[in-house]
């Protein structure tokens, strides 16, 4: 029985299968902290596989060979800097009032019958350095603002808003979703930046623009009396629509440079070395950091601590499940269970691109979190590609496909779930028609955009 569990295909994917489930016991039923379910279900896999314990967590002389420090050392050493960085660029946005002269200059150019594509275009620019709970909490009030005005029903203004936030959120570099996934399937985020781009803007048009003005015509929510403010219009105190767009423009432009540099560009001269350096994520967003720390902040009286504090409070628990998720990655794959998925997959005839769709559905459903999802799936896709000789370009709709699959029906188990309910005043039915509906409908297309552009590229 023990040697039919670890060395054949059916022994390791029932291990696999049992790995997964109990994973999502502990998460959904006893309410464990994801990343201590992450590291306990990874132990035991590797243990119920015969790993040698050394292997598993090193020795009292020497742990750095081990799959514990090398599955977390492995990403974070990818991704903290990164996610950091990103924290820091959109905390310093919403602290200067970059937000709110970006929303307002949009919603004053698009006017009043246009003001939900507006909404949706604030949360599109908005979102790219931001987590999407806090544009929420920093464009809501704007939202109820727009709503008031045009008379129409609440969810014409905030569901654009939320589709744009969420696109963003599951698709873009520095989100922690796409960053983690391109690190455990090795492609650069100049990839990820642009297949991300071109997949998701389809499926945000039709999720937050054809959607809402479906959806908004047959159920009126008004604004909740609670949450109606005083526009107090513009007060001249922020800083330029120009100059927060150029920021936020700063690390794309930089990523995507150092990315088609090293392609365009004649190889080791002066030009590609520069367009390495500063396209490097890392460099690009400190880049980024330093010139809103300057233009936006000191330079407008405002303290370094003003402006970034308690912005990486969250990301530490968000690191900690990324890399958790890394080892239990790393552990399918020294296991050979990842390659029994993938040999399975082959034989059943189902892409890579579909197979990594549907696990990542899967996992979300299950338990919620889509950084979660998306680095469990990674690591259980990442050994079925490692000599399949994909492309980057392929490899980052692989990446986007996994994207697409962890953000698909939101519903009860999600923390995002409850925070557009609340800011929005939505009961649990409305919520399920409009936000789950909204997130499927970003999910499946955008997973049908990444699915037909693998068949091209």
């Amino acid at each position: 029985m023990i040697d039919w569990l670890q060395h054949s295909t059916g022994g390791l994917l029932t291990l696999a299968a049992v790995s997964i489930a109990v994973l999502l016991v502990m998460i959904i039923r006893f309410k464990t902290e994801p990343f201590i379910a992450l590291i306990i279900v990874g132990l035991l896999t590797a243990l119920a596989a015969g790993l040698p314990v050394g292997t598993i967590v090193g020795t009292a002389q020497k742990t750095s060979d081990s799959l514990l420090e090398k599955g977390f050392g492995g990403i974070l050493g990818h991704i903290a800097a990164i996610i950091g960085l990103g924290t820091l660029l959109g905390a310093i946005l919403e602290k200067s009032g970059g937000a709110r002269v970006l929303t307002g200059a949009l919603l004053r150019a698009f006017g009043e019958k246009r003001a939900p594509l507006a909404m949706g275009l604030a949360g599109l620019i908005f979102g790219v350095p931001v987590f999407f709970d806090i544009g929420i909490f920093v464009l809501a009030p704007l939202v109820y603002v727009a709503a008031r005005q045009g008379g129409r029903s609440l969810l014409l203004y905030c569901l654009p808003l939320l589709a744009g936030l969420s696109m963003t959120h599951a698709f873009i570099p520095p989100h922690p979703g796409p960053v983690a996934a391109a690190g455990l399937l090795h492609v650069d985020l100049g990839w990820i930046i642009l297949m991300g781009a071109v997949c998701g803007l389809p499926a945000w048009f039709l999720a937050g623009v054809v959607f809402p003005s479906w959806i908004g015509k047959r159920m009126n929510i008004e604004v909740p009396a609670e949450m109606i403010v005083d526009d107090d219009g513009e007060d001249g105190s922020g800083p330029s629509l120009g100059l927060v767009s150029a920021i936020i423009a700063v690390p794309l432009v930089l990523i995507l440079a150092g990315t088609f540099g090293s392609i365009w560009l004649p190889k080791n001269s002066a030009a590609a070395g520069v367009a390495a350096f500063v396209g490097t994520p890392a460099v690009a967003l400190t880049i980024a950091v330093l010139l809103a720390s300057w233009l936006l902040g000191t330079r407008r009286g405002m303290t370094g601590k003003e402006l970034s504090a308690a912005a990486l409070r969250p990301v530490a628990m968000l690191l900690l499940v990324v890399g958790a998720g890394a080892f239990f990655g790393a552990v399918l794959s020294a296991t050979g269970i990842g390659k029994a998925v993938a040999d399975s997959l082959q034989a059943g005839g189902l892409p890579v691109i579909a197979a990594a769709y549907v696990i990542s559905c899967g996992l979300r459903l299950a338990q919620g979190s889509a950084t979660v999802a998306i680095v469990t799936t990674g690591g259980i896709i990442a050994p079925s590609l490692a000599d399949a000789g994909y492309s980057q370009a392929q490899l980052a709709l692989i990446v986007v496909a996994i994207a697409a699959g962890s953000i698909i029906a939101s519903h009860v188990n999600d923390g995002g779930f409850w925070i557009v309910s609340r800011y929005f005043g939505l009961t649990v039915g409305e919520t399920l028609k409009t936000w789950t509906v909204l997130e499927t409908i970003l999910s499946v297309s955008g997973f049908a955009m990444a699915a037909i552009l693998m068949a091209i590229v």
